[in-house]
Order: C-alpha cells, then structure tokens, then sequence
C-alpha cells in the first residue's frame, strides 16, 4: 500500500497556527494523509520557533517539524531542541550544534529517513558547511538504514534548489524547497524518479507578503528603515505538496496543495 506525506509550508505567525488548527485535521482527510511534516521556521511572529510553539503544532496532527536558519532565533530552542525529538533542524549546522539533523521514522510498512539542509546563499548569519557534500555522505548512510530518504531543502534561490534535486535524483525520493513562502508551480518527478517541488509555499495569510501585512514590507523598500514585520489577517491558506510513496520507497506521484481555510487569524 502506498504512503502519502503531506508537506507544508512555512507556518507564518499566529494566522499560521491558526490555519493547520482550523485546517489540517480536513486537509489530511480530503487528501488520505499518512503523515505530515511542516516547516515550522517562521511560526513565531515569523521569525524563529519557540519551545510552547512548537510543541502546540505538534499537538495539532503535524507529525515532524522542520526548520532552517532561524532555528535558534527563540532562545529557549537552544535547549528546547534537545527534548523535542520531532523537530530537526539543518543537518549542515556546525558539528556540536544542538538538535539533530535528520530522522528516521516507520511510516506503515517502511522506514523514512527525513533530512533537513540549508544553502549557502542569502544567509549571513549563519554558517553551513557544503549542503551538496553533506547530502551526498548523509543520504548515501540514511539508504542504508532506510527504504527511502527525503529532502528538505532550505534555500533562498531557486538554482540552488534546481541544483541540489538534480543532484539527488535517483538517490532519494523527494527534494522539497522551502524558505521563499511561495508555492512555485513546477512539482514533477525527475528524469531519474525524483519527486521535487521548488518551494512548497507557506500556511497563514495570502493577503499580503510571504504571509505578512504588506504596508510595513512596501515601506522599508521605500524609506530603508528597518522595521518589524506584522502578521497578516485575512484569506488564511494552507499550502503544501502530498508525495505519495509506493512500497519500495519510490515516489510515484507529487501534488501541489493549495486548501483555503475559513475564518481569520483569532
């Protein structure tokens, strides 16, 4: 029997929450999910993940939560992350970093190793060793131990994310982009089977920014003082791709998921 995994997202703020609350319990059932992983990255406010939220979006169905380079940006994940076994952060933060950075799980009848990696462009406030190196040692270990391995790539252009599926087509089953919170249009398998989307788009607000107000966003284009971010209201949406896996670890499907949810963020 095939396994379908629904992808979501990047969880944007409390609109975010809001909409995997209202939403996922109906999405997974129109869909016939197996398992859910989501992108928690910008669940607080947008900018990080804290310990109480993390834990809230786990108790809502998400079976896995993934992050990127904001991982630590709520302090109390520093140590947080070391208790909650279902979030992974990039496997290619320094060695001694806390968290782990992939994990394998039983999902029916076979094994899944998840991975998540960060680029190396647009984030200067990090620092990562070679993303496509350390997924060629890290996925080449994880097919010995699982019937099929998967990809979270956190990227912020869409030719290192090109890049890296081609890089892994063939060596696992799916390559899934995230970080721009905008749902690209080009989910397909690869020449060699690869199941890849380059990003899977974001859970929250659709009137506005990547999930956010768009007033505060056009006014630190225009007067380049820095400024915060607000969460936007309205139109809340999930987003997201479903692979579905046959037996043999293989994909055989990718659909991209665009689930209207009612009612605003409360």
């Amino acid at each position: 029997m095939n396994t379908r995994i629904l992808f979501l997202g990047e969880t944007v703020g409390k609109p975010g929450m809001t909409a995997i609350k209202k939403g996922l319990s109906g999405l997974k059932e129109a869909q016939r999910v197996d398992f859910t992983v989501a992108n928690g990255e910008g669940l607080s406010n947008g900018f990080g993940i804290s310990q109480a939220h993390a834990i809230q979006l786990l108790k809502t169905g998400v079976d896995v939560i993934t992050t990127g380079e904001k991982t630590y940006y709520k302090k109390d994940m520093v140590e947080a992350i070391q208790k909650i076994s279902r979030l992974i952060r990039p496997a290619n933060f320094p060695a001694g970093t806390p968290g782990r950075g992939y994990k394998t799980i039983k999902i029916g009848e076979i094994n899944i190793g998840f991975i998540t990696l960060l680029g190396t462009a647009g984030f200067n406030r990090v620092t990562v060793t070679n993303p496509f190196i350390h997924a060629t040692s890290l996925v080449s270990k994880l097919s010995q131990e699982c019937d099929a391995v998967i990809l979270q790539f956190h990227a912020s252009t869409t030719a290192e994310e090109s890049t890296m599926a081609f890089h892994l087509d063939g060596k696992v089953a799916a390559v899934i982009g995230t970080h721009s919170k905008v749902l690209t249009s080009d989910a397909r398998l690869l020449p060699k089977g690869t199941a890849f989307i380059t990003d899977n788009g974001m859970c929250g607000s659709v009137d506005g920014v990547g999930g956010f107000d768009a007033e505060p966003e056009i006014k630190r284009f225009i007067d380049q003082i820095p400024s915060r971010s607000q969460n936007g209201e309205g139109n809340l949406e999930l987003q997201g791709v479903v692979v579905e896996i046959d037996e043999n670890g293989t994909a055989v499907s990718i659909e991209p998921i665009q689930y209207p949810v009612q009612g605003g963020a409360q």
